[in-house]
């Protein structure tokens, strides 16, 4: 899975041409560690239709504080450069699949 910086945000997120999920995540958070199999399968599933990326808020704090990100991980997709859709906190693919259906 694909990270992000601060310094490539911009052009890996906002620029993109298809929606974005990013992964707002750290190290020491558990939860977080527990999805990275999730959204691998996530990004090889619904390669075409979304991109799949982890920014960590401990290397990358403009972007984190430019969204307000407060808890790990917090998920955000982003389409056409703007915040569609937010979510805190681990979830079952499933229950993730269907809470991205409404914003694919």
């Amino acid at each position: 899975m694909a990270e992000v910086t601060d310094a490539d945000f911009a052009a890996e997120v906002l620029g993109a041409e298809l929606p974005v999920l990013v992964e707002f995540t750290a190290d020491w958070c558990p939860p977080c560690r527990q999805m990275g199999p999730v959204l691998s399968a996530l990004a090889e599933e619904e390669s075409g239709r979304l991109r799949v990326v982890q920014l960590n808020v401990d290397q990358n704090p403009d972007t984190t504080n430019a969204y307000k990100v407060l808890s790990m991980p917090t998920f955000m997709v982003f389409r056409d450069g703007e915040p569609v859709r937010s979510m805190v906190g681990a979830r079952p693919k499933r229950k993730l699949l269907e809470e991205l259906s409404e914003v694919l």
